[in-house]
């Protein structure tokens, strides 16, 4: 297998949190995650708006779902999968937890979504594998 399909999709939300956090991404106001993005027209009268914080959510998300894809295959790799997939949850642990740009609710929920994709990735390779051993026979 590719060692590009060992990196931890996660690692994603994170270095573009980290970039507008930063700085380095001009966001433009003092909570760049309050910016919004686009607002569209609904057929109530309503006007729908996704911030930037909205935006990075809905991104952790779509990766969980091909992080969840990846889990079900079978292999070696899947261990080196799981491990840097646990090693970037750390990562943001550590910066929820010490970095005073990190403490909002935006990279809470991404770390959520992380710790999510840690435990269905075990969760999904210990129940496929189970499906593997064959007793007797």
């Amino acid at each position: 297998m590719s060692v590009l399909t060992n990196v931890p999709l996660m690692i994603v939300p994170f270095i573009a949190y980290n970039l507008v956090a930063l700085g380095l991404v001009d966001a433009s106001s003092a909570d760049p995650w309050v910016n919004v993005v686009m607002t569209l027209p609904m057929v109530s009268g309503a006007e729908w708006s996704m911030k930037m914080g909205d935006l990075m959510i809905v991104l952790g998300l779509f990766l969980l779902f091909f992080e969840i894809l990846k889990a079900t295959r079978v292999g070696a790799d899947t261990i080196i999968d799981h491990l840097l997939s646990t090693f970037v949850f750390i990562a943001f642990l550590i910066e929820f937890l010490l970095v005073r740009g990190a403490a909002n609710s935006v990279f809470f929920i991404l770390m959520a979504i992380t710790f999510v994709d840690v435990i269905a990735g075990f969760s999904v390779s210990i129940r496929s594998a189970s499906r593997d051993v064959t007793v007797g026979g």
